[in-house]
């Protein structure tokens, strides 16, 4: 038997099933795995007690016969962005430091009532804001892959963001699975970075009761795993519909699961034209390019088709979710949540708050924000880019009437150094080129592992489907699992 940390959910469940082991021994393992890499600064907040107890309370559910279901004993690692009753929720903020909910998330919920045991917090971009994960206010967490933990050569990796500490602890074997938020890519990029699978559902598919809101017309919750099975597995417990999210969607969720084994012969499959960008790196394009093969040898029938607005995605991004963010944080003002600095009068105490609150990436987004929605300039930025965004979602609709998922690179670059593209924002938000436009458009995406970069670096592909139609992304994003045969792993747990 493999070590219990390199495990996946599917071979954790059969393990648990022939009592191999049991889920306290299996919750001990990962507890002590996350204990080695610390280095990685993956975790906010660790939670040894209440894994070891859920495992406990999973143990006799089994013994007596009454497992709650998929997910029952496995330990998964939660975003430090979704409300957990009773542990410090922070978005890696300050201003939220020693904030404890007194209620739950749904998708937390939803997870603990599938029998889920819970490790700990783990790292993000502060309010999911960024493509690095160097913005946390508890320090940046750091990608696993190249020896030492998180280094190439003398360089430390970013694990990508902003779920970039839920990236770091599944490729490095801390827990079986962890949730994520994709608000322009913060699920698909670091999975890319960190050689594991991230899918984004569709927005509405997931509640975002008790999410802490970045930018509430894009944030969807998903999972991070190992295997595209696995993420089937998870989201078939996260789904479903929740009267307390107005936006949460009252359609049926399938077994997702199941989708994951049917074959993809006649399958249509559109290559974006205007997704070629130039300057590409070649070793990307050709892994894109290697991908098209894989789907032509297992039936598929692979065609070009046009999203001409994909130009415009970013720009529109970077000004509708600042926009909302700005809206959404002027909740914390040192009355009602979190950090209160003093001042001589109440304005001052505001200023004092949430300048000493909020880091440099939050600051200048909320300042973008307030300016796109102030009096003057609404029409000219703000209501320019929603019908901007309506076009782009437009263009998605039209080629989904002739393909059945679309093939794309997720990231323009493999994981790069900590600390690179720091002074120039622009360059980090390109980072998010390829996988803001599914977003803007609310639709399904996946990022699967699919090869290595030149430096020995993961590299990730993304399908993108019809709005609810998870199961031929899924079905997709298990086409490329296959195909490529992608076991690489960091160095650091041993299967490199």
């Amino acid at each position: 038997m493999s070590a219990l940390t390199d495990l996946d959910i599917a071979g954790a469940l059969a393990g648990l099933a022939q009592r191999q082991f049991s889920a306290v021994e299996l919750a001990q393992a990962h507890l002590a795995a996350m204990a080695k890499a610390r280095a990685l600064n993956a975790f906010i907040v660790e939670t040894p007690e209440l894994a070891l107890a859920q495992a406990a309370e999973s143990d006799k559910r089994r013994l007596a016969g009454r497992a709650l279901g998929a997910l029952d004993g496995l330990p998964l690692a939660i975003k430090d962005l979704f409300c957990t009753e009773g542990v410090q929720t922070t978005a890696a903020s300050n201003i939220l430091k020693g904030f404890v909910p007194p209620y739950e998330s749904t998708v937390s919920a939803n997870l603990k009532r599938a029998g889920a045991v819970f490790v700990g917090k783990t790292n993000l971009d502060e309010f999911a804001m960024g493509s690095s994960n160097i913005t946390s206010a508890f320090g940046p967490a750091k990608n696993p892959w190249g020896p030492p933990m998180g280094r190439v050569g003398n360089k430390e990796l970013v694990p990508g963001g902003s779920s970039g500490g839920s990236a770091a602890a599944v490729a490095a074997g801390l827990a079986l699975g962890a949730t994520g938020t994709d608000t322009g890519g913060s699920i698909r990029q670091p999975a890319s970075f960190c050689g594991i699978v991230g899918l984004k559902p569709t927005y509405g598919r997931c509640s975002r009761f008790g999410i802490v809101a970045f930018a509430s017309s894009l944030d969807q919750a998903g999972p991070m795993t190992r295997t595209v099975k696995d993420a089937a597995l998870m989201l078939s417990a996260m789904a479903g519909h929740d009267p307390r999210d107005s936006t949460s969607a009252n359609v049926p969720c399938p077994d997702f699961a199941q989708a994951v084994d049917r074959p993809v012969k006649g399958l249509r499959v559109g290559i974006p034209k205007e997704y070629r960008l130039d300057g590409m790196p070649a070793e990307i394009d050709a892994l894109w390019r290697k991908a098209e093969d894989w789907f032509r040898a297992q039936g598929c029938e692979v065609v070009e088709v046009s999203l001409p607005h994909t130009r415009y995605a970013l720009p529109t991004y970077y000004i509708v979710a600042p926009a909302e963010a700005s809206s959404n944080l002027a909740r914390y003002d040192g009355v009602r949540f979190g950090l209160r600095v003093p001042g001589e009068t109440l304005d001052d105490m505001y200023m004092n708050t949430r300048a000493a609150g909020f880091g440099a990436e939050v600051r200048r987004r909320i300042l973008i924000g307030t300016y796109v929605l102030s009096a003057g300039y609404y029409d000219a930025y703000y209501l320019k880019a929603q019908q901007v965004r309506t076009l782009i979602a437009r263009d998605f609709r039209a080629a989904f009437e002739d393909v059945d998922a679309i093939l794309a690179p997720t990231a323009p670059s493999p994981a790069f150094a900590l600390g690179e593209k720091m002074d120039d924002p622009v360059a980090m938000y390109l980072n998010d080129v390829f996988t803001v436009p599914a977003s803007l458009a609310g639709l399904p995406a996946i990022s699967v592992p699919a090869g290595l970069s030149a430096n020995g670096l993961p590299l990730g592909l993304q399908v993108i489907g019809r709005a609810f139609d998870e199961e031929t992304v899924l079905r997709a994003g298990a086409a490329i699992e296959r195909a490529s045969a992608f076991d690489a792993r960091p160095s650091q747990v041993g299967r490199r």
